[in-house]
């Protein structure tokens, strides 16, 4: 197969078919047709980056996912975001999320903040 910058939806498909076969046959990534391999699913992800973006999240389900994935519950960010209410009104999106709260956020639990700047 020769690699070249994916334009079409024929040639998106093509490639993905050629890296089947390449992963059927479990091409070893340090040799020349592994190496060609790691450079068609660059090509594909360009393609797929383009023609099929991903929404980012909304900052408070970001966060929300962050907090369940460390445990944490709303009762520990009282005190550090507010009282009881303002982080269940923030959680809730009743509240907007602050510049600081996304600095704090951002710095605390270690969220993008080009995802809470969104």
């Amino acid at each position: 197969m020769e690699l070249r910058i994916i334009k079409t939806k024929k040639q998106y498909k093509q490639c993905l078919d050629w890296v089947d076969v390449q992963f059927e046959n479990k091409v070893k990534s340090n040799n020349p047709q592994g190496e060609k391999l790691q450079v068609a699913l660059l090509l594909i992800k360009q393609y797929e980056n383009a023609n099929y973006p991903i929404p980012l999240p909304h900052p408070i389900d970001a966060i929300k996912l962050k907090m369940n994935e460390l445990g944490l519950k709303n009762k520990d960010l009282v005190g550090k975001v507010g009282s009881k209410g303002y982080v269940s009104s923030l959680l809730n999106k009743k509240k907007p999320l602050t510049l600081e709260l996304a600095k704090f956020f951002h710095q605390e639990l270690k969220i993008p903040a080009e995802l809470l700047l969104s």
